[in-house]
């Protein structure tokens, strides 16, 4: 039970990493906000886990500061933020990649962070404690070709994790950052391009440990760095990723 007593918001948590982060949570006596775009998985995540459901739009800067009012109204404060939610553009040359699709990479995998921690980190000041927690990319470390400006905004990612570490620190509040290789989520096929056999073969043959990341490997060590038994330990880009940045 390393998170009990703790209350926790995870966005993009209906499916995927955020859902395997979520249960972990539950599992470790979290209480959980299952925020997602989708309204419906969220609220069967957040009823297979005793939790609240919400729906947010996590690039609003409106949808977010909803979802965080609703948090402290039904809480009365937010111990941890996992900024989970996030998507890609379709493999393909930097320059084919449209000002659409550009600007909704950017805008959900860096403009939220911005949007969650403008209104998270003032109670979490104020109160002295909390943890902050990105979850970036393998990506942001080790690119790969045709995914350009998803690997571009992962970078960023962990640059902000890393300067909001030294900002926060002096307030008690510690933020970090996982880094899992492609895992077997919704967004797998975006990554690959298409999901076959022989595309699955050849991202598998550049991961030593031989499988793609789960999300019980999201959850496990996201609860770590959420829970007390991490207290020493911010500003990190911990790779979840069997050896890929090797």
């Amino acid at each position: 039970m390393r998170l009990e007593g703790k209350t926790a918001i995870v966005t993009g948590a209906g499916s995927g990493f955020g859902a395997g982060i979520a249960r972990i949570f539950a599992r470790e006596g979290a209480t959980v906000m299952v925020a997602d775009i989708n309204a419906a998985a969220a609220l069967a995540i957040a009823d297979e886990i005793g939790g609240i459901a919400c729906t947010v739009d996590v690039a609003n800067g409106a949808s977010v500061a909803a979802m965080a009012k609703a948090a402290r109204d039904a809480w009365g404060r937010i111990d941890i933020l996992v900024n989970n939610a996030g998507i890609t553009h379709l493999p393909k040359a930097m320059e084919d990649v449209t000002e659409e699709e550009f600007d909704r990479v950017l805008a959900v995998n860096a403009k939220s962070v911005y949007l969650t921690a403008r209104e998270i980190v003032p109670g979490m000041k104020a109160a002295r404690t909390g943890a902050i927690l990105n979850i970036a990319s393998t990506a942001g470390l080790s690119p790969r070709p045709r995914l350009n400006w998803y690997n571009a905004s992962k970078g960023w990612m962990i640059t902000a994790t890393k300067t909001m570490a030294v900002e926060l620190a002096p307030a008690g509040v510690r933020v970090n950052a996982l880094c899992p290789v492609a895992g077997e989520t919704p967004l797998l096929a975006s990554f690959m391009g298409e999901d076959t056999p022989e595309m699955r073969a050849k991202f598998l043959s550049t991961i030593p440990l031989g499988r793609f990341s789960t999300p019980q490997d999201m959850g496990e060590a996201a609860a770590f760095l959420c829970s007390d038994a991490a207290s020493m330990i911010t500003g990190v880009a911990l790779e979840v990723d069997g050896g890929r940045c090797i």
